[in-house]
């Protein structure tokens, strides 16, 4: 619409203008036929001039999309005395009510019954004056019901755009988010891996030859995971036109088996058959998030993982840990990442709990659906 208002026209536009140019040079020919079979009008050079200003009112057509209201105006005035710029008055008022501010398009429809009234104490006709006008009160009012119904279509149209616009403005933004989420979930965990075998290097230099290998081993395979994650995302970010390869329940094992260097871990499964995505994704998340938490906070407890369920009870996730060096309620509790598992875990339908146990570690429980 705003390609309109300046005046560009594109294929439909061109077709539309024709037709009205094509229609207003008819009415014209038919207009001036008619005159001259019924008559001239008095006094005679006033016929001329209503034929001139005929002509330029279908001159006027091809600019209407570009100044209507000027374009309007100019024929208002010059139907109160021409009758061969019926047809293109009478466009250039739907266009004014179509375009232009509702105020604008009330002063042309007043300013048009005006010059009506003018036109027929100018040139009176066999309806008489009451008939005349009330033939043009009638005949406006269908031009303007038409163009205010055109104008509110648009509007409504519009509306549905930008509306849609704004929802897929807003599924963008949530799938930034979760990549957010998944960016935090794939770093955390690679770094948190470098951290503990980087801090076993440091603080034990006299170790075997043998483990100290295998630590920078875990070192250097786990910075190239964390470089490819870290691309993954960023190629993502940059042309969002697909998503990142996502977990499932069955990548659980492999995830345990990254994590037990450096921890001791024992891994229970229980599920009948295979979860869905959505929830054995979540489920994944959990529980990489929760060991993330366990090397950061209670390096060297042991750490149990159990995953439990079915169609009918659903996916149970609990992961506990003991304490450790630096073993601390508050310290989880604080953390981004669990809250980031509750919202997580809401959005999949679930519940999330987690606390402090009675010996002084941790547990991170949820609830999955088995439908999500």
């Amino acid at each position: 619409m705003s390609g309109e208002a300046v005046g560009r026209r594109g294929a439909r536009g061109w077709a539309v203008d024709t037709a009205l140019f094509a229609f207003g040079v008819f009415s014209w020919l038919y207009i001036v036929g008619e005159r001259v079979k019924l008559g001239m009008p008095s006094p005679s050079w006033l016929f001329e001039l209503d034929q001139v200003a005929g002509l330029a009112a279908l001159g006027l057509l091809w600019v209407r999309r570009r100044w209507p209201t000027q374009a309007a105006v100019a024929l208002v005035i010059a139907s109160s005395f021409a009758e061969t710029i019926a047809f293109p008055s009478l466009v250039m008022l739907f266009t004014v009510i179509v375009r232009r501010p509702l105020r604008t398009a009330a002063i042309v429809y007043a300013a048009a019954l005006a010059a009506a009234a003018v036109y027929l104490l100018v040139r009176p006709d066999e309806l008489g004056f009451a008939g005349g006008m009330a033939f043009a009160v009638a005949l406006y009012a269908a031009v303007a019901g038409w163009g205010l119904f055109v104008r509110y279509r648009r509007q409504l149209e519009a509306r549905a755009a930008e509306a849609a616009r704004a929802e897929r403005e807003r599924a963008r933004q949530r799938a930034r988010d979760e990549l957010a989420r998944e960016l935090h979930d794939l770093l955390g965990h690679r770094l948190s891996l470098l951290s503990l075998h980087a801090g076993a290097m440091e603080y034990r230099p006299d170790a075997p030859a043998e483990e100290l290998a295998r630590a920078a081993g875990v070192v250097r395979e786990q910075s190239h995971l964390a470089m490819r994650d870290l691309r993954e995302v960023i190629a993502v970010l940059r042309a969002p036109i697909g998503e990142l390869p996502q977990p499932r329940m069955s990548d659980l094992r492999a995830l345990v088996e990254e994590a037990r260097p450096g921890m001791r871990i024992e891994l229970i499964e229980r599920v009948e058959g295979e979860a869905p995505d959505r929830s054995g994704r979540t489920a994944y998340r959990i529980v990489q998030e929760a060991l993330t938490n366990a090397r950061k906070h209670a390096e060297g407890a042991p750490v149990a993982v159990e995953v439990a369920g079915g169609p009918d009870e659903g996916l149970t996730v609990i992961v506990e840990h003991g304490p450790g060096r630096d073993a601390g309620p508050d310290g989880e509790r604080r953390g981004h990442g669990l809250i980031g598992l509750e919202e997580r875990t809401a959005l999949a339908g679930g519940r999330l709990e987690y606390g402090p146990t009675d010996e002084g570690g941790w547990r991170v429980r949820a609830w999955l659906p088995w439908t999500a």
